[in-house]
């Protein structure tokens, strides 16, 4: 216990133990447990054993829509997801590391925006472009401009969720697999041609199998993601009554069936475990694909000829797509007077500046720039944003000191692991669980629902793995000699730490900090069975308004909260020099 390294991981371990062990434990003890919203039609005491919340959920008749039919549901939504993302990313990552394709740089840039972005930003724009008439009575975009209406399989459910999500998380694929594409030999695929293979095969035989992990980690990371998304399914599927388990999940807990909420949270726990041990066995048992050796590794580029310009242009109309129409598509939205009507007599800033009077169609919500209630959920934001990012900051560059310093221990292999732990579980089920653990009192701690700090705890429990992953790294890089030197002439742990440690690793600890707070920014699924009127913060109020109806006002957050992203995320990379992007086009 002398060393200080011992003495964080000591802390570490009760700490997130109590936040992320205790929790998960409360919640299964609450799957057997009758609730208070439950006991008059369960005929039963509240805090009596049941097994009837498992029974509805798996065996009862009804569990066909409580569970399973969401289940499918969401196992069909995060397939097309992966198929989307790695086909869009995959391409355009061979296309910009590999072709003489025009304006790489200013591509590989806007592919990153969608990723940026909110992951609900492209699913809005597409509800706004191709809702129809016959869902909602309001026409979208391309049915007020051309009079044909979109069918619902193209506007709402599986196909748009899908796709969207795929979109999404398309910069995953063209992050991972561009990163092997540029550093791959390309001598083995020169020795092909020289034999005179064609190119398709070359593809088939070559390149795809030397780049089969990053295919494969990027089929895992985006399958986990699309699973637990929430916001995208909203827009998208409720319009229909499409479910996924994100979606059922906040359907019950809002409702008098808690119980089943809690076993469809346990079961995507489940689903999240199995998922990495999946992972963990495919990386563990794999052959070996190495594609950089200690021989000249030589780009081939080829030669697009005739077709460069063509292709060229159609990326960079699908990236504008992608990237920008969202952004005109929000604020074209959030200034029209009648939705469906886009001829500029109905075009009216009265949603930004308007005073209660003007906005009768929106209950009489003043505008949002004179809208209280928007100042006070971006002041919420901001301020949860900053406090979250300093303590997961603070604390996941001490777990990583530690761990780093302890390596090889059993305590640092713990810390590791439950640092690492809510990264695995599902926002929605990370929200439930703290749901069921704070609603009431526990020792000295009174019931926290309904306050900010229930809030704060949640958001540095759930960003603290990206600074853990953060701190370890820089720690990695460090000698252990440099604080050693410190240390055998008399400084003390806190001198070294600020004098020597920081200073050389500052940029690493900085992306700590400002990592967890563009993320909270965006966050929805963690925050929105949590906040209370009281305490809202942006993106809960854009979905107080969007089940409302007032889409003016949800276009007009929306397009805050991305402008606010982007600018956030500029800063980032103006003051670590880190972009994640670069080293891939250009």
């Amino acid at each position: 216990m002398r060393k200080p390294s011992n003495v964080i991981l000591l802390l570490m371990t009760i700490f997130l133990g109590y936040l992320t062990l205790f929790p998960l434990l409360q919640m299964v003890k609450d799957t057997f447990t009758v609730h208070v919203s439950e006991s008059i039609r369960l005929n039963k005491a509240p805090g009596e054993f049941t097994l009837s919340h498992w029974a509805k959920v798996l065996f009862d008749p009804s569990s066909l829509s409580i569970f399973y039919k969401p289940f499918l549901n969401s196992l069909a939504t995060s397939l097309g997801a992966c198929l989307v993302s790695l086909v869009f990313g995959g391409v355009f990552s061979w296309l910009v590391t590999r072709t003489n394709m025009r304006w790489k740089k200013i591509l590989s840039t806007l592919f990153v925006f969608p990723y940026i972005m909110p992951s609900w930003t492209l699913a809005l724009a597409w509800y706004n472009i191709f809702k129809n008439s016959v869902v909602g009575g309001v026409p979208g975009t391309i049915q007020a401009i051309t009079g044909l209406e979109p069918p619902n399989w193209l506007a709402y459910g599986a196909f748009p969720i899908a796709l969207v999500t795929g979109l999404h998380y398309a910069p995953f694929a063209y992050i991972m697999i561009g990163g092997i594409l540029r550093n791959m030999d390309a001598n083995l695929e020169e020795a092909a041609m020289m034999l005179k293979t064609s190119r398709k095969r070359i593809v088939y035989k070559i390149t795809i199998p030397m780049i089969m992990p990053a295919i494969l980690s990027t089929f895992l990371l985006v399958f986990s993601s699309a699973m637990s998304s929430f916001a995208v399914p909203t827009f998208l599927g409720l319009p229909v009554r499409y479910q996924v388990l994100t979606t059922q999940l906040y359907r019950t807990l809002n409702g008098i069936n808690q119980g089943q909420g809690y076993c469809i949270a346990m079961l995507m726990i489940l689903l999240s475990v199995a998922i990495l041990a999946f992972n963990q066995r495919v990386v563990g048992t794999r052959k070996n694909y190495t594609t950089v050796t200690g021989k000249s590794s030589n780009i081939s580029f080829i030669n697009l000829k005739k077709g460069r310009n063509v292709i060229s242009v159609i990326v960079l109309i699908l990236v504008l797509i992608v990237s920008v129409l969202p952004l005109i598509s929000f604020a074209l939205e959030s200034i029209i007077l009648l939705p469906g009507d886009y001829s500029f007599d109905n075009m009216t800033l009265q949603f930004w500046i308007g005073t209660a009077e003007q906005n009768s169609i929106a209950n009489n919500e003043p505008g949002l720039l004179k809208n209280p209630e928007l100042w006070k959920a971006l002041f919420n934001s901001l301020k949860l944003s900053l406090i979250c990012a300093l303590t997961a900051g603070t604390l996941g560059f001490l777990a990583g000191y530690g761990i780093v310093r302890g390596r090889g221990t059993k305590l640092a292999k713990l810390v590791d692991n439950l640092a690492f732990f809510p990264y695995l579980i599902p926002s929605m089920a990370f929200s439930v669980i703290y749901l069921s653990m704070f609603s009431t009192r526990h020792g000295i701690i009174p019931p926290l629902y309904g306050t900010f700090f229930l809030l704060v705890l949640i958001g540095t429990v759930k960003y603290m793995p990206f600074a853990s992953r953060s701190g370890m790294n820089a720690m990695m890089q460090l000698s252990n000699q440099i604080e050693e030197a410190g240390e055998i002439i008399g400084v003390k742990w806190p001198k070294r730490m600020s004098r020597l440690v920081i200073p050389i690793q500052k940029s690493s600890f900085i992306s700590g900090y400002l990592l967890p707070f563009t993320s909270c920014m965006r966050e929805l699924s963690l925050f929105v069975l949590l906040v209370t009127p009281s305490n809202r913060v942006l993106t809960t109020l854009l979905f107080y308004y969007n089940e409302k109806g007032w889409n003016q006002y949800s276009n007009g957050i929306n397009l805050m909260i991305v402008i606010i992203v982007l600018v956030i995320n500029a800063v980032v990379n103006k003051i670590t020099g880190a972009s994640i992007d670069k080293g891939i086009g250009g």
